[in-house]
């Protein structure tokens, strides 16, 4: 390989998710790695890397969070917290078009979709596993969101 395909394969690489790549061809071998300090950045800060906004969008996601139960005190101690079990973007509809999963007020039972969580490009359908009416809806439409972060507030 000649040194210009070598930087056009570091283009396309920097340009995708591709961590690392090795050509072989009868020049030698080539193998070009994606930088380190990415994958360390998705692991630390989640959603961070991931979609460029989670300093700003989850710092008000946070503060929002411990504000909710501190209003509905009395309930506080009945209701029931649907969590996310990945890392990703919460959304509340399948599409724009669409109408979201669920509103407050929606009655949830076991197995119904309530949101989708969109992590490396594949949208993974969350499901509840309680069986109640949404009080509160505590993330906003496309929000990034950690792992184990509330979602929604249910009372059963």
């Amino acid at each position: 390989m000649d040194l210009k395909q070598i930087h056009e394969l570091i283009k396309i690489i920097n340009k995708s998710n591709i961590g690392e790549i090795s050509i072989e061809d009868k020049d030698g071998k080539v193998t070009i790695k994606q930088k380190e300090e990415q994958v360390v950045t998705v692991a630390a800060p989640a959603a961070a890397q991931v979609y460029n906004v989670a300093p700003t969008a989850a710092a008000p996601i946070q503060a929002a969070t411990p504000a909710t139960p501190a209003a509905p005190t009395p309930q506080a101690d009945n209701l029931i917290t649907i969590k996310s079990p990945m890392i990703g973007t919460f959304y509340r509809k399948s599409s724009p078009d669409k109408p979201p999963f669920v509103e407050v007020g929606t009655e949830v039972t076991p197995g119904k979709v309530v949101c989708i969580i969109e992590a490396m490009k594949l949208f993974n359908e969350i499901e509840s596993d309680i069986k109640g009416k949404i009080v509160k809806v505590l993330v906003d439409d496309a929000s990034p969101v950690e792992y184990d972060q509330p979602l929604f507030l249910v009372e059963p």
